[in-house]
């Protein structure tokens, strides 16, 4: 089918790129920012995104729906999204693009195609829309192909198979190099900022990694702004892993650090208010303030 319409909830960082490139493309995108944040609110106007009143009008009037939001609330969403279909009579094709692993994914599908509608699994990498090279969009299900036809300067979608789970397979053992060597750095460097050895560690780095040390300087500084949503990743990630014997003790950890960075006041920046002036060394050692006292070794 054509779709006309297209809901994006929310109108997050990604969430109201990807409506903007929708919209640039001709299509009439919404959204309901009720109860959302000032911010979430100015975006959506930012990108043309058509706001309606509650998620029954969102839903009534749309073709597609489009999941976009932090991965520890994608199940609920598909229920709040399942409950307005059966009270609205609609069933638009549900599109769940967040960053959860496969098995996530396919309790999904199964609670949005009890309630008669389909289902797309949706992988999304890279910066959003608009924000350098085209986003790359993996979609895997019966329907994928129809998701395809989004494509366009801007954003890359690409048809992995028919089965809902694949595409976020790929997100998954992509994100586990990314986002889990960020942490890994933060980690490092903040371990080393406790043992008082940080500019040893970072001269090191720079002296014979140095591209590994700019990507430090580039990324550690500013990952408590997603801290929360990334330590939800990194827990999917592990399960992922984990649902193919694979260890899930690398990205547990991951997640670990997450959850450390999300108690730094940094936690409270989003992606505009970033102070790009913070240095590698002044975020270290607020990570470094915020660790748990270490266990007193147990006497002898």
């Amino acid at each position: 089918m054509t779709f006309r319409t297209v809901a994006v909830s929310s109108t997050g960082d990604m969430g109201h790129a990807v409506g903007a490139a929708l919209r640039e493309a001709g299509y009439d995108v919404v959204a309901c920012v009720a109860g959302r944040s000032a911010l979430s609110q100015e975006r959506a106007q930012r990108a043309g995104i058509r706001t309606l009143p509650d998620l029954d009008a969102v839903v009534a009037a749309s073709d597609l729906f489009l999941s976009i939001l932090p991965p520890a609330l994608a199940g609920e969403l598909a229920d709040q999204v399942v409950a307005a279909m059966k009270r609205t009579g609609k069933r638009p094709l549900y599109a769940d693009m967040n960053a959860i692993a496969p098995e996530t994914v396919k309790g999904i599908a199964r609670t949005i195609e009890a309630a008669g509608a389909d289902f797309v699994d949706g992988g999304i990498i890279g910066n959003p829309p608009g924000k350098g090279a085209a986003t790359r969009i993996f979609v895997s299900g019966k329907r994928a192909a129809e998701l395809v036809a989004l494509a366009g300067p801007k954003m890359d979608i690409r048809a992995c198979g028919d089965a809902p789970g694949r595409a976020s397979a790929v997100k998954m053992c992509y994100a586990a190099v990314t986002k889990g060597s960020n942490a890994l750095f933060a980690a490092v460097l903040t371990a080393a900022e406790a043992l008082g050895v940080l500019a040893e560690v970072t001269g090191e780095y720079e002296a014979s990694q140095a591209e590994l040390y700019k990507r430090m300087k580039a990324s550690v500084p500013f990952l408590p702004a997603d801290a929360w949503r990334y330590a939800g990743e990194m827990e999917e990630i592990a399960a992922t892993f984990d649902s193919v014997g694979v260890t899930p003790k690398f990205h547990q950890g991951a997640a670990d650090l997450y959850r450390l960075l999300d108690t730094t006041p940094f936690a409270s920046e989003t992606r505009e208010t970033l102070d790009r002036t913070r240095t590698l060394a002044q975020s270290v050692k607020v990570y470094a303030e915020h660790l748990k006292k270490p266990r007193k070794a147990a006497a002898e």
